[in-house]
């Protein structure tokens, strides 16, 4: 029997504020879901897996053999979603689901995890089940982990799913404790996509993280969320690339918990000296930025008004995020992306975004 009673589901993107590369390492994670979106609206069709693109197109599969498929590999993250619900018990057969939004595609700000999240609600509604949130969010990160093969962290998907308006999100990876932080009315935060996407599935990403696991073997800790500062230079038999990754990952952390305390206390000049602080770390000691990302990062600093800058995400391209002042944000926007176009003759997407609620 086919049911024709549509639904639909939109996941927003999420800002990395702090906390780079250190959901993996069972760290902990400062970011904010913003006002760029996608949305799946679909209904049931008990034929066939269908999934359609304005962007990417359309793939059909086989309802009963859900498989990655080595072609039109985007849609590996709806049908991976599909699959990890099954095993939770949600009994999914055939959907048809379109996929629109606004939210930058490969730029760092997670365009996966809202595709992920906006497809499990959109499912949990078509095939009604109800699941507690985080096991949403752990779902869509299996999806990533089996059907993409992006061995990822699961800051993505919490944020995207636990954001709140005017507020950061607080992730600890280990504990699972989540938090809002009130975010300053008087910041703002200005994301400028560098031109430059990412493909993490290359195997950087996965490099980085077979990377810090071994620092952290070396080291003779569980993780490196379990290394202080002070411990860094111990173990002189260690390589300088293990140790600088470690160091990456051990001083994230640790600006990470500072940056709340200066959060609560509206200190935003405080929170961007941070911020810098993270892109010179994630330039030198994890070697995860970029020349395009250097670029916007320094352009940005030089500008009134802006109190810190820093790439977001993974990195190895796609985007950085600006703080600065409120009143100064959209005359910052427009000199970031005209300076940088002059500079590389890219035209870059440059918008000041609003910290929102999360998927619905």
């Amino acid at each position: 029997m086919i049911t024709r009673e549509a639904a639909s589901a939109c996941a927003p993107g999420r800002v990395e504020l702090l906390g780079n590369h250190t959901d993996y390492n069972e760290g902990v994670v400062l970011g904010a879901a913003i006002n760029r979106v996608i949305c799946v609206s679909g209904i049931r069709d008990d034929r066939a897996i269908r999934i359609r693109s304005g962007s990417f197109g359309e793939v059909e599969t086989d309802v009963a053999n859900l498989r990655p498929l080595s072609d039109a590999r985007w849609a590996n993250y709806i049908l991976g979603v599909a699959a990890e619900l099954r095993q939770l018990d949600v009994p999914i057969r055939g959907f048809v689901a379109d996929v629109r939004g606004d939210l930058p595609i490969g730029s760092g700000l997670s365009s996966s995890a809202a595709l992920e999240l906006a497809t499990a609600l959109l499912l949990l509604k078509l095939f009604p089940f109800e699941l507690p949130r985080l096991e949403i969010a752990k779902a869509c990160q299996r999806a990533e982990h089996r059907y993409v093969g992006v061995q990822s962290g699961l800051l993505d998907q919490v944020i995207s799913l636990f954001g709140r308006a005017q507020h950061a999100v607080f992730f600890d990876c280990r504990t699972e404790d989540i938090r809002t932080v009130p975010f300053p009315s008087s910041l703002a935060v200005i994301i400028a996509d560098s031109g430059r996407q990412r493909e993490l599935a290359s195997g950087k990403y996965n490099l980085r993280r077979t990377e810090t696991r071994n620092a952290a073997h070396a080291f003779d800790v569980r993780a490196l969320r379990d290394l202080k500062p002070a411990q860094l230079n111990n173990r002189k038999k260690i390589s300088e690339l293990l140790r600088r990754r470690a160091r990456h990952v051990v001083e994230e952390n640790d600006r990470v918990w500072r940056a709340v305390d200066l959060l609560l206390a509206g200190d935003g000049r405080g929170f961007g000296k941070l911020m810098n602080e993270s892109h010179e770390s994630s330039g030198h000691n994890f070697e995860n930025s970029t020349r395009e990302l250097d670029l916007l990062v320094s352009i940005a600093r030089q500008l009134p008004g802006v109190l810190g800058a820093r790439l977001t995400g993974a990195g190895f391209g796609g985007a950085t995020v600006t703080l600065c002042e409120r009143n100064a944000a959209p005359v910052v926007a427009e000199q970031l992306a005209k300076a940088y176009a002059a500079e590389t003759g890219i035209k870059p997407q440059v918008f000041v975004c609003e910290i929102a609620d999360g998927a619905r």
